[in-house]
């Protein structure tokens, strides 16, 4: 840590600017959903699949930059999501990522206007992102079967799906034991792999982070991308591969942090 920002985060005001920067970050993306809330709900209804999907999925990239912009300009916050623009015509692609926080979602769905995420079965019904994830045709995880069949027909689509192999936030850092589903869906569809490596500063929004805790700022986040793998054919075994390659690469690092000197802000 450098003087100057040792002595800016010692400053009294400072935090009462991470108590602001928290209430304004999260209540900022509470009013950006409830201002989609409606206008999704009626699209869902109106439109058929094939001109929904694609408009509902690329409001959510273009409102998923606006925020992280936010949060750049307001909070703080200093994005290097840079390497996953490379990434943006190869597909079909399954992009299977480490889960340290809640912002991961937002950081990599904002960079692809046609994706698809493999999501909590409760959040299809959250009043802040239920409307908008059934108009993009995102897919709930309630039933193992219909994931992989839905997963499926999105690759072959042409879409890029995201999934986190840890089925969760990461609650034993670097990285939880990942489970099958990412082999068995590439197995399935006859897709290849791409890992994304997300690295950050602070541990805020992760599992063990209350919402009601402030941040310590200014918070770095970047996301590098990886070795990518062709679709396995011992999903067991691949499940043990892809982990042992999350953990090498996030264990490069002890603290796995995006360090000021090593981020450098780009535009959501």
């Amino acid at each position: 840590m450098t003087e100057p920002l040792r002595r800016r985060q010692n400053h009294p005001l400072w935090s009462i600017y991470e108590y602001f920067s928290m209430t304004m970050g999260l209540g900022f993306l509470a009013l950006l959903c409830l201002i989609w809330l409606p206008f999704a709900l009626l699209l869902h209804i109106l439109l058929p699949r094939r001109i929904g999907q694609p408009v509902g999925r690329f409001l959510i990239m273009a409102g998923s930059r606006f925020y992280l912009r936010f949060l750049t300009i307001v909070c703080a916050f200093h994005f290097d999501l840079a390497e996953l623009d490379s990434l943006r015509h190869d597909k079909p692609l399954l992009l299977a990522a480490n889960h340290p926080s809640l912002l991961d979602v937002v950081m990599i769905v904002s960079r692809f206007p046609n994706m698809v995420c493999v999501m909590k079965a409760a959040l299809m019904n959250n009043i802040l992102f239920g409307s908008a994830s059934r108009l993009a045709r995102y897919i709930p995880n309630h039933a193992p079967l219909d994931v992989m069949l839905r997963a499926r027909k999105a690759l072959r689509d042409g879409a890029h799906l995201l999934i986190f192999p840890e089925g969760t936030r990461t609650v034993h850092f670097p990285m939880d034991a990942c489970n099958a589903s990412t082999g068995l869906i590439a197995q399935r569809a006859q897709a290849p792999v791409q890992t994304l490596f997300i690295e950050y500063s602070s541990p805020y929004l992760g599992k063990a982070w209350s919402l009601g805790r402030p941040p310590q700022l200014p918070i770095y986040f970047r996301i590098r991308v990886g070795r990518r793998f062709a679709p396995p054919v011992d999903v067991a075994a691949f499940a043990g591969e892809l982990e042992a390659c999350f953990r090498a690469e996030l264990s490069a690092d002890p603290e796995n942090s995006a360090t000021p000197p090593l981020v450098q802000e780009v535009a959501p």
